[in-house]
């Protein structure tokens, strides 16, 4: 009976250690809960898909990871990163300084230009001097709202906004002059029916090491240092076996990795 006991017990406490392993491995992936296209948007089921999750999702697979996609406001991202809510941020971020203060990065996973867009009937560029007494629209608590406020100071009004979509809407329904965001995100609602009918690419900004950052990165809280060293070594062998490229082709028809700065 003793060593049935015994049995029963160690049968008992493996089930548990395997079941505090397996939430060990559950990882909570904060995308923002708003439509970000190509990277990360809910479909018509509310199922959310894009080029970061796929991405997010080989990464995850590489490492054997239990990887849940978890919305969160993204002007409260960090927070629910740092209070534990979420587990890693995948939600197109900058890596800088500034947020370094608070949190910790994976790798770069890709790369971009941010852009300026505004309406087809007015003729300017995305320079300092281009953007002088214009409103300009940007996405609050990103890369972009610091860059506008930092080089663009002749403008008449840096404009924040809580989505890059309602930015989007101001621009269109004539209340904005310029909007600043990633240039991958701005082409993508060019292509849409109001894009094409508004809106118009007015140019790059210039570079900003100190503002932009070197790329996107994974968010993680700094004493998670297993699960960085593991979204790292599954960004190197995605990019290795030729993965990350299969799932960039899906959506782009160029290299996202490299290039200068980034998005938010």
């Amino acid at each position: 009976m003793k060593t049935v006991l015994k049995t029963f017990a160690a049968a008992l406490l493996f089930g548990v250690a395997a079941i505090g392993v397996a939430k060990a491995d559950q990882v909570k992936i904060g995308v923002a809960a708003e439509p970000y296209p190509p990277f990360t948007s809910p479909d018509a089921s509310g199922k959310w898909v894009g080029w970061e999750i796929d991405f997010i999702d080989a990464v995850c697979a590489e490492e054997k990871l239990d990887c849940v996609i978890t919305p969160v406001a993204w002007d409260g991202i960090i927070p629910a990163l740092t209070t534990k809510k979420i587990d890693l941020i995948v939600s197109s971020m900058s890596i800088t300084d500034e947020r370094k203060k608070t949190i910790d990065f994976s790798d770069k996973y890709y790369n971009t230009l941010p852009a300026i867009i505004g309406p087809k009937d007015q003729k300017f560029g995305s320079s300092p001097d281009d953007l002088k007494g214009k409103v300009i629209g940007v996405q609050v608590s990103t890369t972009h709202a610091v860059y506008a406020k930092k080089h663009f100071t002749g403008a008449q009004e840096i404009k924040e906004y809580q989505t890059q979509d309602e930015a989007n809407q101001d621009l269109a329904a004539g209340r904005l002059d310029a909007v600043q965001a990633d240039s991958i995100a701005l082409v993508e609602y060019l292509k849409s029916d109001q894009g094409k009918a508004c809106c118009d690419l007015k140019g790059m900004v210039a570079p900003d090491d100190e503002v932009l950052g070197p790329g996107i990165g994974a968010g993680v809280r700094k004493e998670d240092t297993a699960l960085k060293e593991k979204i790292n070594a599954g960004i190197k062998a995605i990019r290795a076996s030729g993965k990350y490229d299969e799932i960039t082709k899906k959506y782009f028809d160029f290299d996202i990795y490299g290039g200068p700065s980034q998005s938010n």
